[in-house]
């Protein structure tokens, strides 16, 4: 393999000074189903000048470069150096996450990596390891946080104790080296290890195959060491598409749609305390409206309706603000480990229940 580019070398020592202003030299690396979309929404961002888009398959190489007036290869590994890339976003099958990756690290780009990290604990700590010794900004696709019902709920600082989720997809033949887990659950077991904010204790999971060699769709329970508990439903042979969250603490009700970026919270009101209402004084047949009792004197209920701001555009934009100015990663590489490392727990626990 070729060596570090020598234009790397006096890039990555600028990189630090680099004016706010000045667009990030990014390549495409897989530009298929998603990773086209990762092309179309760089082209069109000024922070971003894409330098050009790769896939091993020629003519979808050729297609997408042309469409955005860029230059286009098949060689994942080895970038032209004309190109003098900075950073690029790596977009191909799982199974080729590792060796991508590791190869861009070491030649001194920064890397932005589609969720999942990798399919193994293993080859995560290797590119989590190798990122830090050379010091890049190593960002993990766990788009999902970039939705604005996820960020809307971070601000109300509501700690759940309860969580469940249910991530339904068609059947698309896409993403066949892998199964359910690391493809659709993965999302949810980032948020969960998010919003639950503590280790996980203990895991048990229940799974099986359809359609392919893999699981299609499962099930998990996840209890984290602070008593809060999650339970997880992926299944990617759904007849309809579904993504939604569901948490419950002490305090509230939060119910999420991912899909459609809407949330509905449902609080006590102030001084309220249930085990202060004395149900029997409590004259139901008297009260006329009971939902209005309910809803309007003793909890509060809020809508979010919120803007259409494109998840994937916002997790762009936030990587290459990360390589303009060395900032941490809303999603790091240790984030993107974590969540592997419970995907593979869920996976051997499914294993060790057959069906």
């Amino acid at each position: 393999m070729a060596g570090r580019p020598s234009w790397a070398e006096e890039a990555g020592a600028d990189r630090g000074v680099r004016a706010m202003k000045e667009a990030v030299r990014i390549a495409v690396i897989g530009v298929g189903h998603l990773g086209k979309h990762h092309a179309r929404i760089l082209a069109g961002l000024p922070e971003a000048k894409l330098v050009g888009v790769v896939d091993v398959d020629a003519e979808t190489a050729r297609k997408v470069g042309e469409q955005w007036g860029v230059p286009f290869g098949t060689d994942p590994l080895n970038l032209p150096e004309e190109w003098k890339v900075e950073a690029v976003s790596v977009v191909t099958p799982t199974r080729f996450h590792h060796e991508v990756a590791m190869r861009h690290l070491d030649v001194g780009h920064d890397v932005l990596v589609e969720k999942p990290l990798t399919p193994t604990v293993a080859e995560g700590e290797e590119i989590c390891a190798r990122a830090d010794e050379l010091g890049r900004i190593l960002q993990v696709g766990h788009v999902e946080r970039f939705n604005p019902v996820v960020k809307a709920t971070r601000e109300l600082g509501i700690q759940p104790r309860y969580i469940e989720s249910d991530r339904l997809a068609p059947f698309t033949f896409r993403s066949m080296d892998i199964g359910v887990v690391l493809d659709l659950m993965i999302h949810d077991i980032d948020l969960t290890l998010l919003l639950a904010g503590s280790p996980v204790q203990d895991v048990e999971a229940f799974g099986g195959s359809l359609f392919t060699p893999s699981e299609d769709m499962a099930s998990a329970r996840l209890r984290f060491e602070n008593g809060a508990v999650a339970r997880l439903t992926a299944n990617r042979v759904a007849m309809k598409p579904g993504r939604r969250m569901r948490m419950f603490s002490t305090e509230s009700y939060v119910s999420l749609d991912f899909g459609k970026r809407y949330g509905l919270i449902v609080r006590k009101k102030p001084g309220w305390d249930v085990q202060k209402l004395d149900l029997e004084k409590l004259a139901l047949d008297e009260v006329t409206d009971l939902w209005k009792f309910v809803f309007e004197g003793l909890l509060e209920v809020q809508e979010m309706q919120l803007d259409e701001d494109d998840p994937l555009s916002a997790e762009l934009r936030s990587f290459l603000a990360c390589v303009r100015d060395r900032s941490a990663p809303e999603v790091d590489g240790r984030a993107g480990l974590e969540a592997v490392r419970i995907a593979d727990r869920v996976l051997r626990s499914i294993a060790d229940n057959p069906w």
